[in-house]
C-alpha cells in the first residue's frame, strides 16, 4: 500500500518554519532566503517530497490530469520522431497533451525531467531510459500509483510495464538471410553494450551465427554508439580486421547509414562490395540510395501500442505490469545485394527463422 502524500504542513514542521514559507520557497519567492529556504529544500529532499506543480494551479478542479510525459534518450534519431507520431495519434485522440522530453543519453537530465514532469501532475510516463537507467528511480511513481510504459529498451528490476522488439529473432533472420545469399563473415555493428536492447540483438546474432554452424568470432562484434557517425566508426574498424567481413548487420538503421557512408568513403558501393542490413526501417530506409534492407519494427505502431497500454492502465486506475513485445519483419531490398531485392520481399519473426 502507498505511503500517505506529504503535505506542506509535514514539510514546515520537519523544517521548524511556518506553512506560509514552505509554500514561498516552493514558489520560488524572493522573500526566503539564505539558511532558511536551505533548510526547506533539504527536508523536502530527506523526505522525498514532490511538488505537484499541476495540483497547485488547478486547486478548484477536481478533474484529473490530461498530462502524459513522454521521454526518449534520442531524438536526433528519427525512429524516436517516428514513435513520438505514434504516441501523439492516440493520446490526442483520447483528449490527452504529452510533455515531450530528450535526455541525450544523460541519466542526470532524465531524472530532472521526469521530477518536473511530476511536478506538473502527469497521469502516466511512457520512457525509452537513458544508458544505465537505475531501475530504483521509477520506485517513487509506482508507489504513488502513476503508470510507467518503458519502450523500445526494456528495463530488468522496475516492475513496470514495457513494450519492445522482438530484437534476438530480428537480428537472428538477418544474419541467416545474409548466409543464405553465401556470406561467411558477417559483424555485429553499433549499439552501446549497457544496454538491454544491445544484449537481445546480440543474442539473436550470437544464436544464428550458432544455428548456421559458424565459428563466432568475437573480433566481427564490433560496439559504438548508435548513430550515423557511429555506423561510420564501426564499419571502419571492421573492415581493419585481418580476415575482414563481406557483410554486416547493424544495430539500428543510423549505424547502418554510416556504414554505408564509410564504405563510400573506402570506395566499396554498398549492395554490390559489402552487404549492409539495419534495424528499425525509418522512413528514410526505402528512399535511400541503395534502399535499406533491414528488420521493420514499425516505430509508429509501436508508440501506437505503448500510448494504448498507458492509457489502459491510467483509465483502470492501476499500474500492473504488462511486457508485450511486438513482432518484426525483414524486409529486403538492395543494400544485401540479394538479387531480385526490388519489389520489396518481407519475412516476419512469427516465421521459422530461415531465409
Amino acid at each position: 500500500m502507498a505511503k500517505a502524500k506529504l503535505t506542506v504542513i509535514d514539510i514546515a514542521r520537519a523544517a521548524g518554519v511556518s506553512k506560509s514559507t514552505v509554500s514561498l520557497v516552493l514558489q520560488g519567492s524572493p522573500l526566503v532566503k539564505g539558511a532558511t529556504r536551505t533548510k526547506v529544500v533539504e527536508v523536502m529532499n530527506e523526505l522525498g517530497y514532490v511538488y505537484n506543480r499541476g495540483a497547485a494551479n488547478l486547486r478548484q478542479s477536481s478533474s484529473k490530469s490530461s498530462i502524459i510525459g513522454i521521454v526518449v534518450n534520442d531524438l536526433t534519431n528519427s525512429f524516436f520522431a517516428e514513435l513520438a507520431v505514434g504516441v501523439d495519434m492516440v493520446v490526442q485522440s483520447a483528449g490527452f497533451v504529452q510533455f515531450l522530453a530528450n535526455t541525450g543519453e544523460s541519466i542526470d537530465r532524465q531524472r530532472e525531467v521526469v521530477s518536473s514532469m511530476r511536478e506538473h501532475g502527469i497521469s502516466g510516463l511512457l520512457l525509452s531510459p537513458a544508458r544505465a537507467t537505475d531501475p530504483a528511480d521509477f520506485k517513487p511513481l509506482v508507489a504513488a500509483g502513476i503508470p510507467v510504459v518503458v519502450v523500445v529498451r526494456s528495463l530488468p528490476g522496475a516492475k513496470v510495464s514495457s513494450v519492445v522488439a522482438d530484437n534476438a529473432n530480428g537480428v537472428a533472420m538477418a544474419v541467416k538471410h545474409l548466409v543464405s545469399l553465401g556470406h561467411e563473415r558477417i559483424s555485429f555493428l553499433g549499439g552501446f553494450p549497457d544496454t538491454a536492447v544491445f544484449d537481445e540483438r546480440l543474442s539473436g546474432y550470437r544464436a544464428a551465427v550458432d544455428a548456421v554452424g559458424f565459428r563466432l568470432d568475437p573480433e566481427l562484434i564490433v560496439p559504438g554508439p548508435p548513430s550515423r557517425a557511429g555506423g561510420i566508426e564501426a564499419i571502419g574498424r571492421a573492415l581493419t580486421i585481418k580476415k575482414a567481413p563481406t557483410a554486416a548487420v547493424c544495430f539500428n538503421d543510423a549505424v547502418a547509414f554510416g556504414a554505408c557512408d564509410g564504405l563510400r568513403a573506402r570506395r566499396m558501393e554498398p549492395g554490390q562490395d559489402f552487404a549492409v542490413v539495419g534495424f528499425d526501417d525509418v522512413i528514410e530506409a526505402k528512399s535511400a540510395v541503395p534502399a535499406l534492407t533491414t528488420i521493420s519494427v514499425d516505430p509508429q505502431a509501436m508508440g501506437r501500442r505503448a500510448a494504448q497500454l498507458l492509457l489502459k492502465q491510467i483509465s483502470a486506475g492501476r499500474a500492473d505490469a504488462e511486457n508485450v513485445v511486438t513482432s518484426v519483419r525483414l524486409v529486403i531490398r538492395e543494400s544485401c545485394g540479394a538479387k531480385g531485392a526490388l519489389p520489396e520481399r518481407e519475412l516476419t519473426s512469427s516465421a521459422p527463422l530461415s531465409s
